[in-house]
């Protein structure tokens, strides 16, 4: 994924009016930054931390146990009746 993410973003910033583009949404994000303060830097914390959190309950869930081979007392020939 991280190969046609990169040609993508390569291909876009070639064009002169996308970068432009680009460059008044970094601006207009900035002024809304400044504009509101408190919570878009709230905002901004819980969408860097919230990565980090997910990884950190992924990591200590408990693991499932593996379910048992119900076939398992069948493979030394034991309690299997011939005909």
């Amino acid at each position: 994924m991280l190969g046609p993410a990169l040609f993508f973003l390569v291909i876009i910033l070639i064009a002169p009016s996308s970068r432009a583009l680009i460059g008044v949404w970094i601006a207009d994000a900035g002024k809304w930054m400044a504009s509101w303060a408190p919570f878009s830097y709230i905002l901004l914390m819980l969408l860097v931390v919230a990565p980090f959190v997910s990884l950190l309950i992924l990591h200590r869930w408990p693991k499932i146990p593996e379910p048992e081979d119900p076939l398992a007392k069948y493979k030394n020939g034991e309690d299997v009746i011939y005909d």
